[in-house]
This record gives structure tokens, sequence and C-alpha cells, in this order.
């Protein structure tokens, strides 16, 4: 089961994004845990998780959230189209694009 964290500024703007991407993961058969938490959660569990996604809206906590994981997981940015659209489909194939083995 791949492990994913959702980083945002409170985590109630991502909620949904999470329930978009939970129901695809349904659809296509993989097992996934996704939450959505703000920053200051993620940056003190990350070693919880497979890899953090950040809300465009936080980006520029990314070298921060790079630093303080010395590169141990992936750190990426959900495209702005993506995230606003709350497309779940294409939020979690970029997840798992980069947790491919």
């Amino acid at each position: 089961m791949k492990k994913i964290l959702l980083a945002c500024n409170l985590g109630m703007s991502t909620s949904l994004l999470v329930r978009n991407m939970e129901k695809y993961a349904q659809q296509i058969g993989v097992e996934v845990q996704i939450a959505a938490e703000p920053i200051a959660v993620a940056e003190k569990t990350w070693k919880e998780w497979d890899i953090i996604m950040l809300g465009p809206q936080v980006r520029h906590v990314f070298n921060r959230l790079k630093d303080a994981t010395g590169g141990e997981i992936p750190i990426v940015i959900i495209d702005m189209r993506d995230y606003g659209m709350m497309n779940g489909e294409k939020v979690l194939k970029a997840a798992l694009d980069q947790l491919r083995d």
C-alpha cells in the first residue's frame, strides 16, 4: 500500500482532492492511504509517508521540506490546473509515477 500525503495551508482545501483520488484508486484497484494535512504536520510526520504532494499555494516550502526530509521521499508540487479542477485521477497518477520501483 502506498501512503500519500497532500500538504496545504490548513489541510482542508485538499480534502475533496483526497476523496477524488481515493475514488480513482478504487476504480483502478490500487491500495493507497491518502491524507490531507497542513505543512506543519507534514514536516513532523514525513517519515510515515511514501510521498508528499504540495498544494500549489504552498509551493514556497518545497526547498525547506526537501531539506527536512533529506531527499528520503519524493516531494512534488501538484499541478495548479489539476489542483484547481480537483482532478484526483491525474494527481494520483502523478504520485504513482513518482513511486514506481
